[in-house]
């Protein structure tokens, strides 16, 4: 799933922003944290479910044209739209357990999946180059071993990217929220690179490279990026603590590498502009959403063969590790750095000789 890291990103804005404004219409905290993601079929999918589900369609518009789906378990149906009717908890847990699902609550999880359709709409429409509209359709049940899968439904075969987050309410037991997206969907919404025929042996290097990897120990870079812009060779660094850049500045004066600096949120287009970017310094207090994102940033710059990326941050998480993989950095450090410690990780990502 690694070549979806754009797409990965939408989805995990979309998601939390869903939880936030669900939450405010239930009168509760939830909170939708997208925590994992693999490629699947429909068969595996489903021949793993072990509560029934609804299964809602999203039709994308052109020229996004296809179907993606929205997987919430029965019993989180059952207890969100109890909820937002006003159900007292007694009476939810007892629904929840029989599986009690009437008109009434039909209507309240339909507004309630609006309100997810709404936060989609809002992040895919600013993260995606070209227009789009996102059309909920209305909800499939389904339950093993009492509905029958065929091959359109309750939604039709084939290969899927299937983005899973967990759900969290205070109170409540809640499961996950799947996201299903035909790959071929997901590769109009994540294009893959193009690569030339005579790039290709560079592209696989420069994937590798990239923290495309498990670990990300072993990720080197084997000469520049076919795409990347003649120029001097550079490092850049993105922090907005300037006393910190500084340091980062004096620290890496033994490379000899002419350094190029800004904040969290420069223009990543303009740093690179007329220099050969051997690597990229990324340094946070927190490696939250918005440092994770610029992983993004610099990938689409050189999308052929991104430069290494090493983040920074005073306080990591292991979903927080994860995700900085997963979205393309090479090497992580804990502040406050230990300079020997960057001298060593830059002399080996930049493949410069021991003094």
């Amino acid at each position: 799933m690694d070549n979806f890291a754009h797409l990965y990103g939408m989805l995990e804005s979309a998601l939390k922003q869903a939880g936030k404004e669900t939450g405010q219409l239930l009168g509760q905290e939830l909170s939708i944290e997208l925590s994992d993601s693999l490629e699947t079929s429909k068969t595996s999918f489903f021949s793993g479910l072990e509560n029934g589900c609804f299964v809602l369609g999203v039709d994308s518009s052109e020229p996004f044209a296809g179907q993606f789906y929205l997987v919430f378990s029965l019993p989180d149906a059952i207890v969100m739209s109890s909820i937002l009717l006003g159900f007292p908890p007694g009476r939810i847990q007892e629904k929840r357990r029989l599986s009690i699902m009437e008109n009434d609550d039909f209507d309240a999880f339909s507004e309630i999946a609006n309100m997810v359709n709404g936060a989609f709409n809002n992040v895919f429409q600013s993260r995606l180059p070209d227009k789009i509209r996102l059309k909920l359709l209305p909800p499939k049940k389904y339950v093993p071993e009492v509905d029958t899968l065929s091959a359109e439904e309750p939604l039709p075969d084939g290969e899927y990217l299937m983005f899973r987050s967990r759900m969290e309410m205070p109170g409540q037991d809640l499961a996950n929220l799947d996201v299903l997206i035909p790959v071929d969907l997901g590769k109009l919404y994540d294009p893959p690179p193009c690569v030339a025929p005579e790039d290709e042996a560079a592209h696989t290097v420069g994937t590798t490279a990239a923290g495309h990897a498990t670990n990300s120990s072993e990720h080197e870079v084997t000469g520049s990026a076919p795409d990347a812009n003649d120029g001097e060779d550079s490092i850049v660094i993105l922090e907005d603590d300037s006393d910190q850049r500084q340091q980062m500045i004096e620290i890496l004066e033994f490379t000899g590498l002419q350094i190029a600096e800004g904040t969290l949120d420069a223009d990543i287009k303009e740093l690179f502009k007329g220099r050969n970017v051997r690597l990229v310094i990324i340094g946070s207090q927190d490696a939250d959403d918005r440092e994770l994102a610029i992983c993004i940033k610099v990938n689409a710059v050189r999308m052929a063969v991104p430069p290494p990326i090493i983040m920074s941050a005073e306080r990591w998480t292991r979903t927080a590790v994860l995700k900085a993989l997963k979205y393309g950095a090479s090497d992580i450090i804990i502040k406050p750095c230990n300079s020997e410690d960057i001298v060593s990780k830059v002399r080996r990502h930049c493949k410069l000789a021991a003094s």
